[in-house]
């Protein structure tokens, strides 16, 4: 009896970690086809209405805005959540000004001090037409943002057609959110 529950306790391990093996390769043998993205994170919201917040602007950026300015918006805007401790946020800034050329972003600082937020855009020129703080990350939340930087596309009247998580580029522009315009 005391052969087969110590059989038992080692054998439970030995089984655990081979199960993970097997789910690890399974991840990594996706990621090499092309099947697996572990960028690719499905945001519930993707198809529903924005939720409701108003939020502050940042020193002197603006005025910050509402659910209600969003959604009486008639071109879609991109809301982009950002941060300027957010090293891909640095990186993805470049790419935000070439996209705001095509269309408005709105930008929300996420859980950043308002004072490094602005000074954040501000040094090397803001692609957003508006900007906001959200200073503890509340209206995130609400929106289902994992990190940042994270965007979402909202069309005319507020309803959430797209979401990004990984820093956006004119590639990412061109290949997911330009057909989905087309498509308004």
């Amino acid at each position: 009896m005391n052969a087969t529950r110590r059989g038992i306790l080692t054998a439970v391990p030995i089984i655990g970690a081979g199960v993970l093996g097997v789910g690890f390769w399974r991840m990594l043998s996706d990621m090499r086809s092309g099947a697996f993205d572990p960028r690719a994170i499905k945001n519930p919201n993707v198809g529903k209405p924005i939720p409701s917040f108003a939020m502050p602007g940042l020193p002197g950026l603006g005025d910050g805005f509402t659910d209600a300015e969003l959604k009486a918006q008639h071109r879609p805007v991109l809301v982009n959540f950002f941060a300027s401790w957010c090293i891909p946020c640095v990186a993805e800034m470049p790419g935000l000004r070439a996209i705001s050329r095509n269309m408005p972003i709105w930008g929300i600082a996420y859980e950043d001090k308002p004072e490094n937020a602005s000074a954040f855009i501000q040094r090397d020129g803001s692609p957003y037409a508006r900007v906001a703080s959200d200073r503890h990350g509340r209206v995130a939340i609400d929106w289902g943002v994992t990190g940042v930087p994270e965007s979402f596309l909202v069309a005319p009247g507020g309803r959430i057609i797209w979401h990004g998580s990984a820093a956006l580029d004119p590639q990412i522009y061109e290949a997911e959110i330009r057909p989905r315009l087309a498509g308004l």
